[in-house]
């Protein structure tokens, strides 16, 4: 896998991100799991995540990845 480190995301862009690739992932299995994680994730007219644990979980995700990359 070639990575490309020039691009730099916000967390929220990431989050996007993710978001997108698992609606894809989505429209082709039609899992209820992935389904159900993405309601959960739906970002609110307020900014928050439909499930606030949602959002909690993927900052300590984040965090773990950059403590990792150290």
């Amino acid at each position: 896998m070639k990575k490309n480190t020039d691009e730099k995301l916000t967390k929220l862009e990431a989050f996007l991100a993710m978001t997108k690739f698992l609606e894809g992932y989505y429209e082709r299995t039609s899992s209820d799991d992935v389904g159900s994680l993405l309601s959960d994730m739906q970002i609110l007219q307020d900014g928050d995540t439909a499930d606030s644990a949602a959002w909690e979980d993927w900052i300590d995700s984040v965090q773990e990845v950059l403590k990792n990359k150290k």
